[in-house]
């Protein structure tokens, strides 16, 4: 909880200003009871009418500075807590843009999601009620039995005994609803995992008719939540009654005591009616420490929640060295093939040429947080600026995994990724990742406009560059068949185009950065094989010496690169052409017979 209060340095004025005005307004309360005794023993007692009238005025104008007062703190404590809560909700935001892939796996979204909004509303209204009520609450409790000792001494020593009782039925209560409270926050994760990942794949559920058993699951969930708070709430709802008891067990001790001490005249009867009120700002104002305590309780939890995440820190460190475009910008050059077989001795690159080794796997291995088994093993090759490398495996076999190497996703567990001569590690990541164009496998688009999602890949490109970007991508029928054309909205996720649209503008957008290499992952699944045929023919004429990994389960998708790396269980088994794989590399040659029979078959 420490961790996030330091946000709210910038708002020490209103942190001192909110409870100033609240113990004023406090002490402004603590004068009535007087006045009160005063028109009891003064104005009621003597008949005097304008007496009593005068009190009237003063309880009211007591009152309207007490208001004032306290509108006055309500306004310092809510813009305290708002932009307590901004600042933090936006560093909470900055912090997991920060983390790596290997994190962001680890926590979960439904985690994140629930940190950013519920627990962050949480800690809001924590720190506002403490603003108002923290100081205020205990202040008028001690004030008034300071006040009721200058009445009579022996009629407030049950303000003495009264006092510590009720606070250890208040601070009791926090005390064991803390660490519930944390495991309600916990199972409202869980609810909300549930519900994220039911409505993401809400299709795929009706299409296996799964609905009953899903619902059973958010069902069961949702109880164990329901039954978490029933008894926490039990337990927090004790609170008020048990104070309520010992208060009003204290009124009548104090009447009893009182009515003894008027008998033998030792005080008034306004005095009396004064110690009464006084007991009761006491109640009233427990009540609202208790409830308070309740706010404050949750507040906690969430803030420590919070805090474990801001405490996470990314296992990545950004380097120091800028990326330097090698882009030519002049046709592109086909680099010539060597002949050497995969496995023969050398396992550079085939395509020896002039040019240097851009890209280099050296012994490149990755294995995920949490995981027994390497995701990828020993990887060896050698890419050269300008080449087109395909990477083709079953299912599982490490293919993602392997290019998200390249722009640092994860960093490697064994060897090294070299990029230009050096570790992608020594790279300032900005850098990297701006020379570096990827379409992931599941196409995403974002609320806005296709010019908008467009210009995410180079926010200061011309209409001629998107215009370009689209037709490479084989999306330009996509765009001018759309009434708005680069302005037609698009809905959250791209709801409202196909999946084969999607995935086109995906691969103009990463496109339009121009980037020097091109990672295409899986990434035209949804591509009639004419288009797929004609966007990696776009591709491969675009100006420029850019490289480019594409992954995919078709082989006649990189039949036709300069090298094919073929994976299996994270284990580079083939390196080569097509031609050289049917020949050297049964995996290959499975998958490539698998898609295309065989002659005479």
């Amino acid at each position: 909880m420490k961790k996030i209060l330091v946000y709210l340095k910038s708002y020490k004025k209103e942190c001192v200003l909110a409870p100033l005005f609240k113990l004023l307004e406090a002490t402004f309360e603590l004068f009535v009871p007087l006045v009160v005794a005063a028109i009891v023993d003064t104005g009621i007692t003597g008949g005097d009418r304008g007496y009593i009238l005068r009190m009237c005025c003063v309880m009211i104008l007591l009152g309207v500075i007490g208001l004032a007062c306290s509108v006055t703190a309500q306004y310092f404590s809510a813009r305290a807590a708002v932009g307590f809560s901004t600042r933090l909700r936006r560093e909470l935001f900055a912090h997991i843009q920060s983390l790596s892939f290997t994190e962001l796996d680890q926590a979960g979204t439904s985690t994140m999601i629930t940190r950013m909004t519920n627990d962050v509303n949480q800690v809001q209204s924590g720190v506002n009620l403490v603003l108002r009520l923290f100081m205020r609450s205990p202040f008028i409790v001690f004030g008034a039995m300071v006040m009721a000792f200058t009445i009579d001494v022996k009629a407030a020593m049950i303000f003495v005994v009264t006092i510590p009782l009720l606070s250890v039925v208040v601070f009791g209560v926090m005390l064991i609803s803390i660490p519930l409270y944390r495991r309600v926050q916990n199972a409202l994760d869980l609810v909300l995992g549930k519900t994220r990942e039911n409505l993401t794949g809400a299709r795929v559920i009706r299409a296996f008719h799964r609905e009953d058993e899903e619902i059973d699951d958010f069902e069961r969930r949702n109880v164990a939540l329901n039954g978490l708070q029933r008894f926490v709430g039990k337990l927090s709802g004790l609170m008020n009654p048990l104070t309520f008891v010992i208060i009003n067990m204290a009124i009548v001790v104090l009447i009893y005591v009182g009515g003894v001490q008027v008998d033998t005249g030792v005080i008034t009867q306004g005095e009396v009616v004064a110690l009464a009120n006084y007991m009761s700002q006491i109640l009233v104002e427990l009540v609202k420490l208790a409830n308070l305590i309740i706010t404050v309780t949750k507040a906690v939890a969430c803030g420590n929640r919070i805090g474990q995440m801001l405490e996470i820190q990314s296992s990545q460190e950004d380097g120091k060295e800028a990326f330097v475009s090698q882009m030519r910008q002049t046709a592109r050059e086909k680099v010539p093939v060597s002949k050497k077989r995969p496995g023969s001795g050398d396992t550079s690159s085939a395509g020896q040429d002039s040019r240097e080794d851009y890209i280099v796997f050296d012994h490149a291995g990755l294995m995920y947080a949490g995981s027994s088994v390497p995701a990828l093993t020993d990887l060896n090759l050698r890419v050269k600026r300008g080449q087109t490398i395909g990477v083709i495996g079953g299912t599982g076999s490490g293919k993602s995994s392997f290019v998200h190497l390249i722009p640092r996703f994860y960093d490697t567990t064994a060897g090294a990724v070299r990029i230009g001569g050096r570790d992608v590690k020594d790279y300032r990541m900005e850098g990297l990742r701006r020379h570096i164009g990827i379409v992931m496998q599941k196409a995403v688009l974002f609320h806005g406009s296709i010019r908008e999602n467009l210009q995410w890949g180079n926010e200061n490109a011309t209409e001629e560059e998107l215009w370009t970007a689209l037709d490479t991508a084989q999306a330009r029928n996509v765009v001018e068949g759309k009434t708005l054309g680069l302005d037609e909205p698009v809905g959250q996720g791209g709801g409202n185009f196909s999946g084969g649209q999607r995935q086109r503008l995906t691969i103009a957008r990463a496109l339009v950065r121009r980037p020097d290499i091109l990672i295409l992952d899986d990434s035209a699944s949804a591509l009639d094989y004419a288009t797929d045929a004609a966007l990696r023919k776009a591709i491969r004429n675009m100006s420029g010496d850019m490289t480019v990994f594409i992954v995919s389960q078709r082989t006649s998708s990189i039949r036709y690169a300069d090298q094919i790396v073929v994976l299996d269980e994270g284990k580079m088994v083939g390196l080569g052409t097509h031609e050289e794989l049917l020949e050297s590399c049964h995996v290959y040659r499975e998958i490539y017979e698998s898609q295309y029979r065989k002659e005479g078959a």
